[in-house]
């Protein structure tokens, strides 16, 4: 390593790493993505893409996994190998091409992750998506990217998390703290004010949940209908009810631009990360463990 360039060792390492992926069978994972995404799907109700409510729940619900999958799949990559980093770093390693091969790599299992994601979705709901109205011309691909960059933030902030914390019992502390902030501080179960709000903006869950809401066309889609009742006026009024309680939501503006912005934002929050995984890394040598 100590006369590699930079480019050499990211090859060199993002080989490792794929080795690794065969020798340690964790390709496993993927199994275990496919899984979670099916019993999310199936729990999510038979209005999914077709009305409202369903559709932001169930919306919610996947955005939960795909970040669960993707922070899992990095939270110890990192840590698990730092006493071999350091020792490399002190012998020429460039934490540049350290980092970037991981990127690499978890490109890769992201990629796969949002393509199981997205086939298990369309299997499941496709007859909703292609008949409610406005899915007539669903782009699926836009599901793909959007649940790509999801689980690939996701990836990459728990491989930052992974570079800044000591061991893998810590990252694995550490991990339930982070996931309760994405989902509880997205927006979409309490409503944010003041300093709460500010940090919902640097969630994932909170912008992954915009462009699929958009994507999904939510702000098009009829409301729950409330079984009638005896007194046909009651029915009215729980009807108008369930109108004024799911209203038009800006952040699910149905526009293209709209979806493009969040994924910009998504992929900003996937540099930033890479660049705090560098940093840290680079005062590795500062651990007196």
């Amino acid at each position: 390593m100590q006369y590699a360039g930079r480019i050499r060792q990211t090859n060199i390492y993002v080989g490792k790493l794929f080795r690794i992926f065969a020798n340690e069978k964790q390709w496993k994972g993927f199994i275990s993505a496919t899984i979670i995404t099916a019993l999310i799907a199936s729990v999510t109700g038979k209005n999914m893409f077709t009305e409202y409510s369903a559709t932001r729940n169930g919306t919610f619900a996947l955005i939960c996994a795909c970040i669960w999958i993707g922070i899992f799949n990095s939270i110890q990559s990192v840590c698990s190998e730092r006493g071999i980093i350091k020792r490399e770093h002190r012998s020429g390693l460039h934490m540049t091409s350290y980092v970037t091969a991981h990127m690499v790599f978890e490109f890769f299992q992201s990629a796969v992750d949002a393509a199981l994601v997205t086939l298990v979705t369309v299997f499941i709901f496709g007859s909703n998506m292609r008949d409610a109205d406005g899915f007539k011309n669903v782009n699926y691909l836009l599901f793909y990217v959007t649940f790509f960059l999801i689980i690939y933030a996701s990836d990459v902030l728990g491989m930052m998390i992974s570079c800044i914390v000591k061991t893998p019992e810590t990252a694995m502390t550490v991990m339930p703290f982070v996931l309760i902030i994405q989902l509880v501080m997205c927006g979409f179960i309490f409503e944010l004010k003041g300093k709460a709000a500010v940090i919902g903006k640097i969630t994932i869950s909170k912008w992954g949940m915009n462009a699929l809401g958009t994507i999904a066309n939510i702000n098009k889609m009829k409301p729950a209908e409330p079984a009638p009742t005896a007194a046909q006026e009651d029915y009215v009024k729980a009807l108008q009810a369930r109108f004024l309680a799911d209203k038009y939501h800006a952040d699910y503006n149905p526009a293209h631009f709209h979806v493009y912005k969040m994924w910009l934002i998504l992929i900003i929050f996937i540099m930033i990360y890479m660049g705090v995984s560098i940093l840290f890394l680079e005062f590795i040598d500062r651990d007196r463990r």
